[in-house]
């Protein structure tokens, strides 16, 4: 079989036959987003198609882009490369990567560093041939699982919960030689949030675990040239495909050139969303669950301006993600909108130097302030969330050197205050700044006139789906999963300190 020996130990730069890596730089600019996946089957080659999908997927993962296709002799061949999807794969690339069943990832770490053995599709061999395995998620028992791995005699090869998925997948086929079956069983055995592109052999499935906490969708080629699953609908826009609908929680889609297989693996009460997918993640243009990117966050400005008005003479975004929300704001407020911070979208990694000049230039290089929009002005500063705290300080201090008469910070979604364990690299309470201060304490950190965030209320309407719908973990510590140590979303008189009983200490 020709498999990914990438994955099994081969150094990072050295082509090794039909699946090589390559590493064209040693650092990225810091990224925010988490992965994406997507899965396709076609009457003509794939790579080029998955190509074109991952990069309008780009968003979600700029640290390490890779694509496996079923080859026509047979076997997997995978390409994986760190950097953006085009500085990853060229035309010649492509032309290497024949076949018309394949799987494709971008990748943003949320466990395991960010180094070429853990970026994906990750590759494991089992009876039924080999699995290539993209993840869009986090597994918060992964650690008992990988444990449990390694007692069996499995050598694990990198840091990731994705190879932890991959080598139990490729276990539970060698056991029951079924693929229905190694899907349920794997299911039944992670904990946490998951939706994941699947080769086996020739076979491509896409998975959305029962929760449905992140997105996955189905869209038809043109002219009945194959299906695909994405983890939005801007990939399916992107190759001229219909959509058909969003992937079940709890299903698993096999598809072929010619049909979609439905299959269930799973069960939940009820979903848990990720609100952070309207807020910020997910492109502006991109559909989930019937409900308008765009749309959402438009509302979310106008809910904003209603929630925590104050007299101004301009709303200013903070770009990107800031500018529909501001554009909501600016509509119900009646407070002009203009783009008074430019952003520079041709910066990399920039050195961390430890004196304040050196922390100004770090800040005016990716933005930049237009006086004549700003000099004199009461802003009003909108912006999709903040975490740490410390880039709101750097640009609340940007603004008043321009100039700012008052800045008046209003976010589009509630105070993140808890750990993310679910595909957000969030993981410690020590570094929200919302954590154990108020709003007023904080708008003093960052040295804002006032600060205002979407309250949760706010935030649920906005979205559009019951509360009891959505994972808000990060802002209400209660998570629809369970994890040590933390509470339970329906968990009504167990201490949070005290680890649900049963579950396997990660």
């Amino acid at each position: 079989m020709r498999a990914g020996r990438g994955d099994r130990g081969a150094p990072a730069d050295r082509h090794v036959g039909p699946d090589f890596v390559i590493d064209p730089r040693a650092e990225r600019a810091g990224v925010e987003d988490h992965c994406g996946v997507l899965a396709i089957a076609a009457k003509q080659p794939v790579a080029p198609l998955i190509y074109f999908a991952l990069r309008a997927l780009q968003h979600r993962g700029q640290e390490s882009a890779g694509i496996a296709v079923h080859a026509p002799e047979g076997g997997v061949r995978a390409m994986r490369g760190m950097g953006l999807v085009h500085e990853v794969f060229t035309e010649q690339a492509l032309r290497d990567l024949p076949g018309e069943a394949g799987i494709g990832h971008v990748r943003y770490a949320t466990t395991g560093q960010s180094r070429i053995d853990n970026s994906q599709p990750v590759i494991a061999s089992c009876a039924l041939g080999d699995v290539a395995l993209g993840h869009n998620g986090d597994i918060v028992n992964a650690t008992p699982l990988r444990a449990t791995l390694e007692r069996s005699g499995q050598g694990m090869i990198t840091q990731t919960d994705t190879e932890v998925l991959v080598r139990l997948f490729a276990a539970e086929l060698t056991a029951h030689q079924s693929v229905e079956r190694a899907l349920r069983r794997v299911a039944a055995r992670v904990n946490g949030a998951y939706c994941l592109a699947v080769l086996v052999e020739g076979t491509v499935i896409a998975i959305r675990d029962p929760l449905g906490i992140k997105p996955l969708v189905l869209g038809e080629l043109p002219n009945g040239g194959g299906f695909v699953a994405a983890s939005e609908t801007v990939a399916l826009d992107t190759l001229g495909a219909q959509f058909v609908r969003d992937v079940k929680p709890g299903e698993a889609v096999v598809l072929t050139p010619e049909a979609v297989t439905s299959l269930t693996i799973g069960a939940a009460n009820r979903p848990a969303h990720c609100m952070f997918e309207w807020v910020y993640f997910a492109r502006p243009d991109s559909i989930i669950e019937g409900r308008e990117v765009y749309a959402t966050r438009l509302e979310i400005g106008r809910r904003l301006a209603k929630e925590a008005p104050v007299d101004a003479d301009v709303v200013v975004p903070i770009p990107d993600s800031g500018r529909t929300h501001a554009l909501g704001y600016a509509q119900v407020s009646g407070v002009p909108l203009a783009e008074g911070l430019i952003k520079n979208r041709y910066v990399g990694r920039t050195f961390i130097m430890p004196d304040q000049q050196m922390r100004d230039l770090h800040v005016r290089i990716k933005l930049n302030a237009i006086p004549s929009i700003i000099r004199g002005k009461r802003v009003v500063l909108i912006d999709d969330s903040v975490i740490r705290g410390t880039t709101m300080k750097r640009i609340v201090d940007h603004v008043r050197h321009a100039g700012a008469r008052e800045v008046h910070v209003r976010i589009g979604c509630p105070p993140v205050v808890a750990p993310c364990y679910l595909g957000i690299d969030m993981k410690s309470r020590l570094q929200f700044i919302a954590n154990g201060r108020t709003t007023a304490e904080i708008a003093e950190v960052i040295g804002a006139d006032t600060l205002h965030y979407l309250s949760i209320e706010g935030l649920v309407e906005c979205i559009g789906m019951a509360k009891d719908d959505l994972c808000l973990g990060c802002i209400t510590a209660e998570y629809p999963v369970e994890i040590p140590g933390e509470r339970y979303r329906f968990q009504r008189t167990l201490p949070i300190e005290q680890p649900p009983a049963g579950l396997d200490p990660r």
